[in-house]
């Protein structure tokens, strides 16, 4: 297959760079005609993708995280082009959560790189978020208070792959502090005090199973609220967000919806697919099979 390949060689605090040459290697073993161009991260990223020609190319492919397949796919969202090759990811990022609901986990490139195939592909959905002038599209999940605080905290600590994100976890939790919310869910309003909300498009974010009813391509967001809780609760109950047990917690808030708005009363901070972008009020919507994936 003829490939384009857009590559974040800074991925993974730079283990992608040490990896390239070996997932190239891989790909034209397995008779892919490879067309690569680096990425330049953030919207540098989006607006390049969006302005290469995806002509005579079968597959288009982001090579790094959550965060550059967020950049990649809005650059792929954005492309005039009329019919648009199915997108694929080589997961050799810090996170890569998304990979996980398509059955594979960071690192595992050769893994995907064998089941490349036209014939298998999946329609998944695109969250649709705006908190500026413009518009943006996430995959995975948009975080806002307690997690993005352990975004930030985790940017630091990258280079230790999906644990920076416990680490975060820990730092964080040494200050909770409520905030609050109005959220609002396809109509309905509540107003809560929160220690975070998360908006899911996919289970995983990191190791954590976060929302484990979320389902890529049913037309729906999972809304995961967590209410009021001290520091020893907070820590007694970690374990069982890796299992999806925390959904059963009196504190914790879980509602699916397609219209999403959230206010804050102090402006937070917005971590969609473990980046960092902009700052509440924000609303969020859904479009339905966005994305033809490679799986």
């Amino acid at each position: 297959m003829k490939l384009l390949l857009f590559y974040n060689d800074f991925a993974g605090n730079g283990r992608a760079k040490k990896q390239k040459e070996n997932a190239l290697e891989l790909l034209n073993q397995a008779g892919h005609e490879i067309t690569l161009i680096l990425t330049l991260g953030g919207q540098k990223t989006s607006q390049t993708v969006s302005e290469t020609s995806f002509d005579s190319f079968e597959g288009i492919f982001a090579a790094g995280g959550d965060g550059t397949l967020m950049e990649v796919a809005n650059g792929y969202l954005q492309n005039p082009a009329v019919k648009k090759p199915p997108l694929g990811i080589l997961p050799i990022g810090t996170g890569n959560a998304f990979i996980r609901d398509l059955g594979y986990k960071t690192g595992q490139f050769k893994e995907v790189i064998e089941n490349i195939n036209p014939a298998k592909t999946k329609w998944v959905d695109a969250g649709v978020a705006q908190n500026g002038s413009l518009p943006f599209y996430f995959f995975n999940i948009i975080g806002i208070g307690f997690t993005s605080d352990v975004t930030v905290t985790a940017q630091k600590f990258k280079w230790l792959g999906n644990f920076a994100y416990t680490i975060g976890i820990f730092y964080r939790a040494l200050n909770l502090q409520t905030e609050p919310t109005v959220l609002e869910v396809d109509g309905k309003i509540m107003e809560l005090d929160t220690l975070f909300v998360e908006v899911s498009n996919t289970r995983y974010t990191s190791n954590f199973l976060m929302a484990p009813a979320a389902v890529f391509d049913d037309g729906l967001l999972d809304v995961t609220v967590l209410k009021k809780m001290n520091t020893f609760q907070l820590m007694k109950s970690f374990p069982k967000i890796l299992t999806g047990e925390h959904i059963h917690l009196h504190e914790v808030l879980s509602i699916q919806g397609k219209e999403i708005k959230i206010s804050t009363k102090r402006s937070k901070a917005v971590s969609p697919d473990g980046e960092l972008k902009g700052h509440t009020p924000i609303s969020i919507g859904v479009k339905h099979k966005a994305i033809e994936f490679f799986t």
